[in-house]
């Protein structure tokens, strides 16, 4: 999900409508848009979307082995009757 957030604002920047989007998203918010979305880099955005990726893909590979250990506290915990 990280990563397909971040594509996808790459492609803004790639297709040049990401200026006029975080435009939009400052003004409805009340805020006066200050920065200046810097020209397309295909290396920096493609290094940005893999690590994203690798974060969100190492963050469920953590979910699944936590999932997977033997929980404690129900074994500590006595039988209802």
């Amino acid at each position: 999900m990280l990563a397909c957030c971040h594509l996808t604002w790459s492609l803004l920047v790639a297709a040049g409508l990401a200026q006029a989007f975080i435009d939009f998203l400052f003004s409805i918010h009340f805020i006066k848009p200050i920065y200046v979305i810097e020209p397309f880099d295909i290396l920096r955005a493609a290094m940005w979307v893999l690590l994203t990726g690798c974060i969100g893909y190492g963050g469920c590979v953590f979910g699944l082995v936590w999932n997977r250990l033997p929980r404690l506290a129900s074994a500590r915990r006595p039988r209802e009757p």
